[in-house]
């Protein structure tokens, strides 16, 4: 069972939360995958996703690349959930650590899968620390750009339908980070 580690109400009126758990468990609206920009779910959140989710999000996600082509670092693509509790899944392109600019791609990832679950209407989204794992951002870092886009977007996007944006992570350590992120803010 997923924990809530922090919450924070904006003056909005707007919820963030700070999860331990397993981002394939979350009953919102939209997961956030940390994606390839292949859309090739493998290993790491995105293996976990169409592990539980079923085969139809890598059908989909194969499909969007026909159609669209390769998925740019810094920016996102949306797909059903398949099996999920989630209607939807953004995959989100984050950047390899050493890769150059990867601040700014970071950001601009998160930013473009917020206006992805915003397309479908979204009222709730649970995101990971994208970039933090296998891409090799460091944790502290990627946690404070994640938040700050996330709270830009809210900022610029007054009429957007997000109500609840979660950070869930199956680390622990990066739960705690994005607790501690939130408790900082109240």
């Amino acid at each position: 069972m997923n924990q809530v580690l922090a919450s924070y109400t904006r003056p909005d009126g707007r919820r963030l939360e700070a999860v331990l758990g397993d981002i394939t468990l979350e009953a919102v609206d939209v997961i956030v995958n940390a994606a390839n920009q292949y859309l090739a779910h493998g290993g790491g959140v995105a293996g976990a996703i169409v592990r539980r989710g079923g085969r139809t999000i890598q059908e989909e996600s194969d499909r969007w690349i026909r159609e669209h082509g390769l998925v740019p670092t810094g920016e996102a693509a949306i797909t059903g959930a398949g099996k999920l509790l989630a209607r939807y899944v953004v995959h989100a392109v984050g950047p390899r650590w050493g890769m150059g600019d990867e601040e700014r791609l970071l950001y601009r990832a998160v930013q473009s899968a917020l206006s992805r679950a915003e397309e479908v209407r979204a009222q709730s989204v649970s995101l990971p620390a994208i970039s933090t794992g296998i891409f090799g951002f460091p944790k502290e870092l990627g946690v404070s750009i994640i938040l700050q886009a996330v709270q830009d977007y809210l900022d610029s996007h007054p009429q957007s339908p997000l109500r609840l944006v979660r950070f869930c992570n199956i680390d622990e350590a990066t739960a705690r980070l994005f607790a501690q992120a939130l408790q900082a803010l109240v």
